[in-house]
């Protein structure tokens, strides 16, 4: 099986941090470094798709799609009651 091009990135990490980077890869009987690649791929998808959401809200609040302060505080108050009120503008 051909190997993967890699790159070596090194990082200062708490020891609290590299403490349990151990421990986990003990229990899922795991090399550190799989842990480290599993971590840094989760947080680079998460890092994306919060770009992403960012980018679809600026979009929304350019095309006019907003709710205003005063409709929100009423509606966040009715949720005390039998009956919230629908958040609509």
């Amino acid at each position: 099986m051909p190997q993967a091009d890699t790159r070596v990135l090194t990082a200062h990490i708490p020891i609290e941090i590299a403490n349990q980077v151990d421990q986990m890869a003990k229990k899922l009987e795991r090399s550190k470094s799989w842990i480290m690649k599993q971590a840094l791929s989760a947080w680079i998808v998460q890092e994306s798709m919060r770009e992403r959401l960012t980018q679809e809200a600026l979009a929304d609040v350019d095309a006019g799609n907003l709710i205003s302060h005063e409709s929100m505080q009423a509606w966040a108050l009715s949720l005390d009651s039998d009956k919230p009120a629908n958040l609509t503008e």
